[in-house]
């Protein structure tokens, strides 16, 4: 890159319409088929405040093909503000592997947004049911429609979704949105009640307490947990760790969510129950044949790993030259 070239900016706008979810999920399925990337995962808690506020720095380096870095902060606030703002803001920066020539600067947050929801629906594409038709979406944060979006794109037989939320105000704003796209979107108060009703239960909350009661899901559904990104976090309880069978995108990355490290340190399950993650999957594992009714369970860590090849995607979608 010379002295008088400007480095390439993709905003927000942009990365939603590059990354679309179908070929997002088909480059993620491929990617998988290389070793992982070499990562790191900081997560600095505000100073002092005990606000709930973090900043994440997350690079990772897939040899000699591509390396980047994501700045994000995480303010959980910003939703209540006078003047709402993202609960997620941040970039994504972009470098040739070989040369260590930066290639572009995109919006972190809305690569986020993607690339979390296509790694959920590539575990829903490779272990649930072909004729899934009820979707429960827990939670109506940010991160809500992009995993409805991105299902119901991988699995056109999710024809209903449920949707539960806390707060009833943000669950019918988002509802009204999915709606106003053509997704049948109905708004439910009472989550015991859904959850034998779906044949997908998806959840995406900062939830400290299980939502997820195991008892009460359908035989044969398939259970996406995205949030429980910490230690301290939790959205499904013992038992449905105990009745699932366990996938997860990275085994060494979801050895930081609470909903598999506290039953590992409970002594309910050990790190040997999970039976495989993306890479493993993707590289050829034989998924067993199901017994009836058998629920299986995908863990979405996340990782900087997945940042990146999000990341090579996208730097194909706009042409920029590197080293792939």
């Amino acid at each position: 890159m010379s002295e008088a070239s400007t480095l390439l900016w993709i905003d927000a706008q942009r990365v939603h319409r590059l990354l679309d979810y179908r070929r997002l999920v088909q480059a993620l399925r491929e990617a998988h088929l290389q070793p992982m990337p070499i990562s790191e995962d900081v997560c600095m808690d505000e100073p002092g405040a005990g606000r709930g506020n973090n900043f994440l720095l997350l690079p990772a380096w897939s040899g000699q093909h591509m390396m980047g870095v994501k700045l994000l902060s995480v303010f959980p606030d910003n939703v209540r503000a006078r003047v709402p703002l993202p609960t997620v803001q941040g970039i994504y920066a972009a470098f040739d592997g070989r040369t260590g020539t930066p290639l572009f600067i995109a919006d972190g947050a809305a690569l986020t947004l993607r690339k979390t929801a296509a790694d959920s629906a590539l575990g829903l594409e490779l272990l649930a049911p072909i004729n899934v038709s009820t979707l429960l979406m827990i939670g109506a944060g940010d991160m809500a429609g992009p995993l409805v979006e991105a299902f119901i794109q991988i699995r056109p037989s999710l024809t209903r979704v449920l949707l539960w939320n806390r707060t009833m105000r943000r669950a019918e704003a988002l509802a009204a949105r999915l709606q106003a796209s053509g997704i049948d979107c109905q708004v439910v108060t009472d989550l015991d009640q859904a959850l034998p009703l779906a044949d997908v239960v998806c959840s995406a909350t900062m939830s400290q307490q299980p939502l997820i009661k195991g008892a009460l899901l359908k035989a044969g559904a398939h259970v996406s947990l995205v949030g429980s990104w910490q230690e301290d976090m939790r959205e499904a309880d013992d038992a449905t760790i105990a009745r699932a069978q366990i996938y997860v995108d990275s085994r060494e990355v979801s050895r930081h969510s609470g909903d598999l490290l506290q039953p590992v340190v409970s002594g309910l399950i050990s790190w040997a129950d999970v039976r495989a993650d993306l890479f493993e999957l993707c590289q050829g594992y034989e998924i067993p044949t199901l017994e009836a009714g058998q629920v299986t369970l995908f863990k979405n860590a996340g990782g900087a790993h997945l940042d990146l090849f999000a990341a090579q995607f996208l730097a194909t979608e706009v042409g920029v030259e590197w080293a792939s």
